[in-house]
């Protein structure tokens, strides 16, 4: 006799077409349908012990992932009518000169000074909150935005001092 993973990878290759097949009927789109199909299975896997007892554990997969299907279904229907109600969203302005050159400015920094200083200056964040989701000291964050603060000061036409070149 198999290890449950074989057993569970057999009873996957034997009823995954089937499986498919009902979301697939469901839905009437086959990636919908191959990601319902698969989240049955991932909920089926934790819970092989129980449901390889049963007379068809197919049945509960297939079940899984009907429902599954449904529900993404109706939450997709939901949105489009809302969507649909709202209208389309107004048009933004093109960038202004110096928002282009800003971003520009913002792409030859290290990645991680342009991350701080897009989280701070731009997004908001507090320093605290900064370091928090990159993973590292306050300090740590502190110093990449004066480092890229200083990197932008020449790249944006500025000086040292604050004065704007008029090259």
């Amino acid at each position: 006799m198999g290890t449950s993973q074989d057993d569970f990878a057999a009873f996957y290759d034997a009823t995954w077409r089937r499986t498919v097949a009902c979301a697939y009927a469901v839905l009437g789109d086959l990636g919908a349908a191959e990601e319902a199909a698969q989240e049955a299975y991932t909920k089926a896997w934790p819970r092989w012990t129980k449901l390889a007892s049963y007379d068809d554990p197919g049945a509960w997969v297939r079940q899984v992932a009907t429902r599954g299907a449904i529900s993404g279904w109706r939450r997709r229907r939901t949105a489009t009518r809302h969507l649909s109600a709202a209208g389309p969203p107004e048009s933004a302005p093109p960038p202004d000169e110096n928002t282009v050159a800003l971003v520009a400015a913002l792409k030859q920094l290290p990645e991680a000074q342009r991350r701080a200083l897009v989280l701070h200056h731009l997004a908001g964040f507090s320093v605290a909150d900064i370091a928090t989701s990159e993973r590292c000291p306050e300090g740590t964050v502190k110093a990449r935005l004066a480092r890229g603060r200083a990197a932008l000061v020449p790249l944006l036409g500025g000086t040292p001092n604050g004065e704007t070149t008029h090259a």
